[in-house]
């Protein structure tokens, strides 16, 4: 039964838990299976998981997808000023806490009650092509491709609604992707979450349920995500990585002897990884600014 909290009302840690396990089962429900690759030998028990924000993509994917639903009206820019904040703090602190992922998720169901599952679908492929096919890391890209040359299945695992994250695994020719699932009856967008959003813990249990519906073993699989929020997935494969990690996730790397690719170095990090924390604040200085000039 799909679960929504009341407004304001804590979630103890077991509940916590519980929506956790329901959000990765019924994103393992949701995934996509796809084709494994033209290679001669097929390796069905090893594959791959990709985070997504700033792992496979430039900045936040959710945050794109809201700059392109302001662009058609779905969306007003006071609420992309707060995917904006939550991205700056974000990328300074590199933590999460639970009350902006509660946040979070009710602005995710905000976007998607009462719309059809069709139409936000044709409206995500749209979004893909305008805001998000250039913010591909092409080193992170690679990773994947050879495991998809090694006839290994990748999919994304990420907070994202599984129907945009479905979309850019078949843009980069994945086998599918674990993501956020919304409820919908006949079509049509409830506005509540099956379960959670596929976030911490939901990542894993939703990883551990794709590896048991398709034959993974997950000691032969390999993970890779930029934040420690995602050490429990990361620590669940036999293989974790990093990408373009944060300073929380360095240090566990390091300690544990992970793998680190950082495709950020050079004047790379200067040209995209300053301005997308400065580009954050001037949204919301720029926002700021109009619904002041509307009071006026």
């Amino acid at each position: 039964m799909p679960v929504r909290k009341p407004a304001g009302e804590p979630v103890q840690e077991p509940e916590l838990e519980r929506l956790a396990a329901v959000a990765g089962a019924a994103s393992a429900e949701a995934a996509v299976v796809g084709p494994v690759g033209d290679g001669p030998a097929l390796d069905l028990t090893a594959g791959a998981f990709f985070d997504v924000d700033n792992t496979m993509m430039m900045g936040a994917s959710i945050f794109h997808f809201a700059r392109g639903l302001v662009a058609r009206r779905y969306v007003s820019g006071a609420q992309l000023a707060g995917f904006a904040w939550k991205q700056l703090k974000f990328r300074v602190g590199g933590r999460e806490d639970q009350a902006s992922i509660d946040s979070s998720r009710d602005q995710l169901l905000s976007f998607v009650a009462g719309r059809t599952v069709e139409e936000l679908s044709a409206v995500s492929e749209e979004i893909y092509d305008e805001l998000m096919a250039d913010k591909i890391w092409p080193g992170t890209r690679a990773l994947a491709q050879k495991h998809i040359d090694a006839g290994q299945r990748v999919w994304l695992v990420t907070a994202t609604p599984v129907e945009l994250a479905t979309i850019i695994a078949r843009r980069l020719g994945l086998t599918g992707a674990l993501g956020t699932v919304a409820e919908s009856v006949d079509g049509v967008y409830t506005g509540r979450l099956v379960g959670g959003l596929m976030h911490g813990p939901a990542k894993v249990h939703a990883v551990r349920a794709l590896a048991a519906r398709e034959g993974l073993d997950l000691r032969r699989c390999t993970a890779y995500s930029d934040s420690q929020n995602d050490v429990p997935m990361l620590t669940a494969v036999g293989t974790p990585v990093a990408v373009n990690p944060d300073s929380g996730l360095r240090r566990i790397a390091r300690a544990k002897g992970w793998e680190v690719e950082d495709f950020r170095t050079g004047r790379k990090v200067a040209r995209v990884g300053v301005p997308s924390v400065l580009g954050a604040g001037a949204v919301i200085s720029a926002v700021a600014a109009g619904l002041a000039r509307s009071r006026r």
